[in-house]
């Protein structure tokens, strides 16, 4: 019983530890996007959030009309 208990604990370090590794090769592969890089993404995201909104608002007032 115990013998499985420390490989359980050692097999969750084991996994935390790596974990940690791959998390510090992606930190190290990372860089800070330049200022026209993150205006670019800025405006895609907000544009893909306003037309999803959009889309809803549409449907909803369309289910409204029809359904009433």
């Amino acid at each position: 019983m115990e013998f499985q208990q420390n490989e359980q604990k050692q097999g969750i370090i084991a996994k935390l530890k790596r974990f940690t590794y791959e998390c510090k090769i992606a930190l190290r592969v990372t860089k800070k996007p330049e200022k026209a890089e993150f205006k670019t993404v800025f405006k895609a995201a907000g544009i893909g959030i306003l037309a999803i909104g959009a889309i809803g608002f549409l449907l909803q007032t369309i289910r409204q009309v029809l359904f009433k």
